[in-house]
C-alpha cells in the first residue's frame, strides 16, 4: 500500500471527471482511479511531487512545476493513465 497521502485537490479534480480515487495497491503508484467500481489507472511515481504536494511547499515554485509538466507531458489520449494522472495530480 502506497504511504502517499491524497490531497483534496486530487478528491475535487476527480468528483469533477466522475471518477473515484483511493490510495494505489502498487507500491510505486500514489492512486488508483475507479469508475463504476472498476479500476481505470494507477497514477503517479511515488518518487516524484505532484501539483498537491508542490503547493504545500511553495505556490510560486507549484506553478512553475506545473507548466513545465504540462509542457513536457502534452495531451494525453482521453481515458488513459496520462490523462488522469495530468487531470488530477496536475
Amino acid at each position: 500500500m502506497s504511504q502517499y497521502k491524497i490531497k483534496k485537490y486530487s478528491f475535487d479534480k476527480a468528483k469533477e471527471l466522475g471518477v473515484q480515487i483511493k490510495p494505489s495497491t502498487n507500491k510505486n503508484k500514489k492512486i488508483d482511479v475507479f469508475k463504476n467500481n472498476k479500476k481505470l489507472a494507477s497514477i503517479g511515481d511515488v518518487n516524484y511531487l505532484d501539483y498537491p504536494s508542490y503547493l504545500e511547499k511553495d505556490k510560486k515554485l507549484a506553478e512553475e512545476r506545473r507548466r513545465l509538466y504540462k509542457a513536457r507531458h502534452g495531451k494525453r489520449p482521453l481515458n488513459s493513465a496520462g490523462y488522469y494522472a495530468n487531470e488530477i495530480l496536475w
